[in-house]
């Protein structure tokens, strides 16, 4: 007899308006519908139009819903993602986005989905998915060692949690029986003191979370049991509910000729250095030094010694006179050496080249999980959120170094920067930190592995 076909369901997808949240959410939209599945990815007009464009074999399954963001004369015009703002400006995005609820809610009771996954920040969605009779699951981009070390559930909404000061958020929590680093720096502990005082908005990003966490039937982490196996455990007796990795959802080289305008000249370019000679060094789409920091960074590439490409994007909420300038003279003293590009660049075509051997980055995870899975070692300087807790992970597993800082500011030097980079390209140490890298790799890099746990996934919501 022929196994009973599955019914098709219709997903929403509804992520906070930050392309380091937007793209792990289509990522995730993509596999969910590889699986016969109908999504529906909700965002802004502007946000929908920068994504990348869909595979053609899953563009009848994703389909793409804009709903207008609400104007807010606190907000730059055309602002409609973190990119295109200040820092000063992200709790009037986050007012903004609680703004899209009664458009969302039309759209649902409109287009009666199975499930509603969302973000950390639309604490107002859950009781509208329950009223709606719709299923629901946060998706929780970052790494499930994050999770374990904000606290239980109702800590996270209240705000009871006993740790109050920066100095509390310096060691590990109670609750993690097993050695770990995994703690903040002085210079970084303000923000998670901070992150659980009410804003502006109304609610502080613990409380959202908080709320989210309580009222959805799942939590999904982008997690690999293979890579940490005890975080997962923790997070689980911290929140009471089922908790699914998804693995690492590890990206995988377009060679299909996109972008070869830009590909070209930075491939031939590589393609003349030294096989593992050159460190990539690249912060993301939401990091923005200061002068200062941008400052050391390029004289500590500088006196490294190392060839570099260095990625220095504008953000596009940011006037021309607020862009930050590179030492005088530094691009014609490291001519042939380095490489500054401004713009976007193939990521993944970077890291998988041969001359590539280190990559300096931010640790944001999608970062980390796309240098690791081409084996790269990691130099890591840490600037947001889970950021410095990634860093410390990376470094207990010996995947790299991290820059040293001083902990009360957290500023850095170039001879910091410059020593970092050799002593993962260069120095005597530089073969533990490749050979560990490679060794990762070989677990971010299983596509069937990976694979396994979508379908584990799946499973539980085409039964639930």
């Amino acid at each position: 007899m022929a196994p009973k076909a599955q019914k098709s369901l219709h997903i929403v997808m509804f992520p906070w308006l930050a392309f380091g949240h937007i793209i792990p959410f289509l990522d995730l939209s993509k596999l969910i519908a590889q699986k016969g599945h109908k999504i529906s990815f909700v965002s802004t007009p502007r946000n929908i139009d920068r994504l990348p464009k869909l595979p053609p074999d899953l563009a009848s399954s994703i389909t793409l819903v804009k709903i207008p963001l609400p104007k807010l004369a606190e907000l730059p015009e055309n602002a409609e993602a973190t990119m295109d703002i200040h820092g000063a400006q992200m709790d009037s995005l986050k007012k903004a986005y609680d703004g899209l609820e009664t458009g969302l809610t039309r759209f649902l009771e409109d287009s009666c989905p199975d499930w509603v996954i969302q973000d950390f920040a639309s604490h107002w969605l859950s009781p509208i998915a329950a009223r709606l009779r719709i299923s629901r699951a946060v998706f929780w981009i970052g790494n499930a060692w994050f999770l374990a070390f904000v606290g239980p559930t109702n800590a996270i909404i209240s705000g009871s949690d006993d740790r109050t000061k920066p100095e509390d958020f310096m060691v590990p929590p109670k609750w993690i029986k097993f050695e770990t680093k995994l703690a903040y720096r002085r210079y970084e502990a303000d923000w998670i003191v901070g992150a659980s005082q009410n804003e502006d908005s109304g609610s502080s990003d613990f409380y959202r979370l908080g709320k989210v966490i309580f009222e959805s039937e799942a939590i999904l982490l982008r997690h690999c049991c293979e890579f940490e196996p005890d975080w997962l455990t923790v997070v689980e007796e911290l929140h009471h509910k089922p908790v699914f990795p998804l693995g690492l959802m590890p990206p995988k080289v377009q060679e299909d000729g996109y972008h070869d305008e830009v590909w070209a000249p930075i491939r031939k370019w590589l393609d003349a250095q030294n096989k593992g000679s050159v460190v990539y060094v690249a912060l993301g789409s939401e990091v923005i030094p200061s002068q200062h920091q941008l400052t050391e960074l390029a004289h500590g590439l500088e006196l490294s010694g190392v060839p570099f490409f260095l990625v220095q994007r504008k953000p596009s909420g940011f006037i021309e006179s607020d862009s930050m300038k590179l030492p005088d003279g530094f691009e014609e003293r490291v001519r042939g050496r380095g490489i500054v590009w401004r713009g976007w660049v193939p990521q993944l075509k970077i890291l998988s080249h041969e001359s590539v051997g280190g990559f300096l980055t931010h640790s944001g995870w999608s970062s980390v999980i796309e240098g690791l899975v081409f084996g790269q070692p990691l130099i890591t300087l840490p600037f947001l959120i889970d950021h410095g807790l990634t860093s410390r992970i990376i470094v207990e597993k010996q995947l790299g170094i991290e820059i040293p800082r001083d902990e009360e500011d957290g500023s850095f030097t170039r001879n910091s920067v410059a020593n970092s980079i050799k002593l993962v390209m260069l120095e005597d140490d530089a073969k533990k930190f490749k050979e560990r890298a490679k060794e990762v790799s070989e677990i971010f890099g299983d596509q069937e592995l990976h694979r396994r746990y979508i379908d584990n996934f799946v499973e539980f919501i085409e039964n639930h």
